[in-house]
């Protein structure tokens, strides 16, 4: 089985909260024998719009060859200003031509993938994200089960906070373990199974 993380941090290179949690969930997956990619966003070349394909050198398209083969679509943002990031939005953008597919009549590409959503912020916002990804899930065919978030709000997290990555990775280890491995659990139990 393979689960695809869509990581939505801003940061290109320093430490990001979003993808620490991300890389805890990826290990959580792995132990239960999911390979598991995570794709950082912002260091892709997503070119801004609504078709699948944008044109020369445009790296989407490879990115969503990735999810079609993945039984896991796992949304991973931070919130900013109570909001997604924009590279969260830009894959919601760049996955609308699914809706337009599905409103012509042809089955969505994405139908019955199990999803799941990851947020990091120091304010809240959790909520209004998670119904706005639910709702962009179910509009394009992904199935998200009950318990299928993670959303850790931490002062280590703060803009301009200097927690590290092992007091990142404790946190999450001593407070949100059995969370993460709930959420798991439940992906695994929806997931599509081989016949």
């Amino acid at each position: 089985m393979k689960a695809i993380i869509l990581l939505a941090t801003l940061k290109k290179e320093e430490l990001s909260n979003t993808q620490v949690l991300s890389e805890f969930l990826a290990e959580r997956l792995k132990k239960k024998n999911v390979e598991t990619e995570i794709i950082k966003l912002v260091q892709q070349k997503i070119m801004a719009g609504t078709y699948n394909n944008m044109g020369p050198g445009d790296e989407w398209p490879a990115i969503l060859t990735k999810i079609e083969e993945a039984e896991l679509v796992i949304f991973a943002t931070p919130i900013w200003w109570s909001n997604m990031s924009s590279e969260m939005q830009r894959v919601i953008e760049r996955l609308d031509n699914i809706h337009d597919e599905i409103l012509e009549g042809k089955p969505s590409r994405l139908e019955n993938k199990v999803g799941g959503i990851v947020i990091t912020g120091d304010s809240d916002g959790a909520q209004h994200i998670i119904a706005d990804v639910a709702n962009f899930f179910n509009a394009i065919g992904i199935i998200l089960p009950p318990y299928a978030t993670l959303s850790v709000m931490y002062e280590g997290q703060a803009k301009g906070a200097k927690t590290t990555r092992e007091e990142l990775w404790k946190k999450y280890e001593e407070d949100y373990a059995s969370t993460a491995d709930k959420m798991v659990g439940q992906l695994l139990k929806y997931a599509p199974v081989e016949k």
